[in-house]
């Protein structure tokens, strides 16, 4: 007769890490939730949409026990020419067990070989990711608050730049800029906007040129302003000041601590620093693109 005994449970790191779908979002969002984030049902389902999602589902049945999103842009003949992997999550009964590095190694030297890569690393996650290779090549402030507008008289000239919403005529021109300043093609991000975002904006010169595009989208009780692309301190402030008068929430967004002039008028109109990430790449020196145009990501998670 054969005897039945406690069956033993795999060990965490011999689990099988499987692709995410959208149908995957509420685990995902249970995730952010069971470690203290914000759900970001909205964000979850842009990035499950255009990336690829990654997990390992829960020994005990409970939904998901890690998860990652990886969103790649600049596809080439021999894969992609940049991606950015973020919303990495160890569930809580999980963690501190090997699990966040299993998923990250599987991610970066299996499915993103070769690849460069990118990522926003909270001061908690950062070792992990230098010991996998990364190194901080930049930085990134949060800010968040409720916006207060410039009286009138304070107002910075606008000179001959227009703001104004975009148009179905105009993502074209924007995927255009947006290829330009961030270094390398995401046409399935950017198309994704007018969908996304509650608010998207586009900056012109005297000429019509688009010099800059913005847009405004939900996440939770907050807007986040994001993708924020200007040719300078003075039109990032114009889109930013359209974007804000659209709604009634406390503003959110990522700014390049580069941009310290941006960074002070921010903190002047109410919006407090919340943190820093590191900019993190590997196998790539620095971010493509022209930084000293682009102020603000659509996400950390997206790069």
């Amino acid at each position: 007769m054969i005897q039945s005994g406690p069956v033993t449970p795999p060990h965490l790191t011999d689990l099988p890490i499987r692709a995410l779908t959208v149908d995957d979002l509420r685990s995902c969002a249970d995730l952010s939730e069971d470690r203290g984030w914000p759900r970001e049902d909205h964000k979850w389902g842009l990035l499950l949409a255009a990336g690829s999602g990654y997990g390992i589902d829960a020994p005990d049945g409970r939904g998901l026990a890690a998860a990652c999103v990886v969103t790649s842009y600049g596809y080439t003949s021999s894969g992609p020419e940049l991606a950015a992997i973020g919303m990495v999550l160890v569930a809580e009964r999980f963690a501190r067990r090997g699990l966040g590095r299993h998923l990250m190694t599987y991610i970066c030297d299996d499915v993103l070989k070769g690849v460069p890569l990118t990522l926003h690393a909270t001061p908690y996650g950062r070792p992990l990711y230098e010991e996998l290779g990364f190194d901080t090549t930049g930085r990134a402030e949060m800010l968040r608050g409720a916006f207060r507008a410039e009286p009138a008289s304070m107002a910075a000239e606008a000179g001959s730049t227009t703001v104004r919403p975009a148009t179905g005529e105009d993502i074209p021109r924007i995927v255009r800029l947006d290829t330009e300043v961030f270094g390398t093609d995401r046409t399935h991000m950017i198309t994704r906007l007018p969908a996304f975002a509650d608010r998207l904006l586009v900056a012109e010169d005297a000429r019509g040129e688009l010099i800059g595009y913005a847009a405004i989208w939900p996440n939770m009780e907050t807007h986040v302003i994001g993708p924020l692309i200007a040719r300078d301190t003075a039109d990032a402030q114009a889109l930013v000041t359209a974007l804000a008068a659209a709604t009634d929430r406390p503003l959110r967004t990522d700014i390049d601590v580069r941009h310290e002039e941006l960074l002070a008028w921010l903190k002047d109109r109410g919006l407090d620093s919340v943190g820093f990430n590191a900019v993190m790449t590997r196998d790539l020196p620095g971010l493509p693109g022209d930084w000293t145009r682009r102020w603000a990501p659509l996400t950390v998670a997206a790069g």
